[in-house]
């Protein structure tokens, strides 16, 4: 898995969105702060499933799910205004990033 650019993106972000969830509030750091957290680790492991699979497709759709998932907590705690701005646009950025590395991936397959 190391030779693979988009499992570097996603450790990346991973770190970045721990950063973040530190500074969110207590109230919701154990609700929305556990499901990112915990889907942050599933896309890890699918990633590294993906890699290692004949029948990549399922898994890359399901990778595909877990970034919209994240893109949608994230959201809804930033209209909440519990995630920053900053932070924000900087996680939503990444996760854009890894989707476009993800949707070159899912072409290729076909």
């Amino acid at each position: 898995m190391e030779n693979l650019k988009i499992a570097q993106k996603w450790e990346d972000m991973t770190a970045y969105a721990y950063i973040m969830l530190r500074h969110i509030p207590k109230s919701e750091r154990y609700t929305m702060g556990a499901e990112i957290r915990q889907s942050l680790w599933y896309g890890l492991k699918l990633i590294a499933r993906a890699n290692y699979v004949r029948q990549k497709m399922p898994v890359l759709r399901e990778i595909d799910m877990e970034i919209k998932s994240i893109l949608a907590i994230i959201r809804v705690g930033h209209s909440m205004r519990v995630v920053p701005t900053k932070k924000y646009k900087e996680l939503s950025d990444r996760l854009i990033e890894i989707g476009k590395m993800l949707g070159g991936w899912m072409k290729s397959q076909k």
